[in-house]
């Protein structure tokens, strides 16, 4: 990557990220977050340059600049995806770690984020927006579709599919071959052994809705 990189979000999620690029011998030109009191700080150096709606900062995407959201809030990374396709005709990059193993055989899509020591194995398949901490496996072709969250050490085995939206948490086992349904949550330290449908919240082992 050759451009700086604009990180949307200086919480926790921002901090990942400017590791991430940093581990990859990436500029970051700043920080837009929409929380006043943090302007004009700075994060290792990095500062804090105004809120999200910044034009003078915005209008240096796909030109100068590249983008990635470090939000975790669901609605308001879908937001800005969809402010930076219409407004700057840009996707936001991946953020993948310099320690993260993804297989040549794997397909991704755009604006992730993958942390330290994730690993993708061959023929999986990842879209985008997801946010998949460190130390995740992703094990062959299992599906992950658009804006899921995967918490540190989940283990998503063979022919697992995630669909958009769910949250996994940390810790997490899903066996082989099942569905997590849309929007979906399930607690940290699961085990699943069987489909979850669409909106549901599932907990324990073996996982059973709460």
């Amino acid at each position: 990557m050759k451009n700086p990189v604009l990180i949307f979000g200086s919480g926790i999620l921002g901090k990942i990220a400017l590791n991430i690029f940093e581990s990859n011998e990436v500029f970051v030109y700043g920080f837009l977050d929409d929380d006043t009191k943090k302007h004009g700080t700075e994060i290792n150096n990095i500062t804090v340059l105004g809120p999200t709606d910044e034009q003078g900062f915005l209008k240096l995407i796909g030109q100068k600049t590249e983008a990635f959201i470090a939000i975790g809030n669901v609605a308001e990374r879908k937001t800005l995806v969809e402010m930076l396709i219409e407004k700057r005709k840009v996707m936001p990059v991946n953020a993948i770690h310099a320690r993260a193993y993804v297989a040549e055989e794997s397909v991704m899509g755009h604006g992730n984020l993958i942390a330290a020591n994730v690993t993708v194995n061959p023929f999986a398949e990842i879209g985008s927006h997801n946010i998949i901490h460190s130390n995740v496996v992703i094990d062959t072709e299992a599906k992950i579709g658009d804006f899921v969250q995967i918490g540190t050490g989940a283990m998503v085995n063979s022919g697992v599919t995630i669909e958009e939206g769910a949250f996994i948490g940390s810790g997490v086992i899903l066996v082989g071959g099942i569905t997590v349904g849309k929007n979906a949550r399930i607690g940290a330290g699961s085990v699943v052994v069987q489909d979850v449908a669409a909106k549901a919240t599932v907990f324990g082992n073996p996982a059973a809705k709460v």
